[in-house]
């Protein structure tokens, strides 16, 4: 009867150990997920071509820039802000520029504030979408084409947004398989110097 109820208790305890894991393991893809879907965290959404509907409403988009400690690169936006009218395809240029004497490849991670706002930013195009790489001493200007939904008016808490910020963060990361290949002297990662 004990044995019963220890093999019992095991298997209950080895299940709930694999439903945590299991757990875990899936949280990061489906958080990602709800944030691309709902605009949660400033997630922004992704358009196949501009909207069929422009309001004579104006909003201001910000541009920032910034980069993780280890990118060697400049990056900055090309303008800092520019007004256009809800719904309205917008371009706009950030610039980036590896003043080493190496092939850098990099990655933007992006966010929208206020970020109930993210749901209703949407890219067309954008440098983000794949990665970067750039030789020593290139510059680059580098598009991204969006627009704001016209929904975010009637959106209960997005409705009173006049200003969204689009920020980008460069990250270092290592050199795609056929950039490698390329490299001088084997330079294949990303902190050769």
């Amino acid at each position: 009867m004990a044995t019963d109820r220890n093999t019992r208790t095991l298997g209950v305890l080895v299940g709930v150990v694999l439903l945590m894991g299991a757990l875990a393991w899936a949280s990061v893809p489906f958080y990602n997920w709800f944030c691309r879907v709902t605009g949660f965290g400033g997630i922004t959404g992704v358009a196949d071509a501009g909207s069929d509907q422009v309001l004579d409403q104006m909003i201001t988009v910000r541009f920032d820039a910034s980069k993780d400690r280890g990118m060697p690169w400049e990056f900055k936006p090309e303008v800092h802000e520019m007004k256009l009218r809800i719904g309205e395809t917008g371009l706009a240029f950030y610039e980036a520029y590896n003043p080493t004497d190496r092939r850098v490849a990099g990655q933007a991670a992006y966010n929208v504030t206020p970020y109930q706002a993210g749901g209703f930013f949407e890219k067309i195009e954008c440098f983000c979408f794949t990665e970067q790489v750039l030789e020593p001493g290139e510059r680059v200007m580098m598009p991204v084409t969006f627009f704001v939904d016209p929904g975010i008016v009637t959106d209960r808490d997005a409705k009173y947004t006049h200003t969204i910020t689009l920020s980008y963060t460069f990250y270092e990361i290592d050199l795609p398989e056929e950039q490698a290949a390329l490299a001088p002297d084997g330079q294949t990662g990303k902190n050769l110097n």
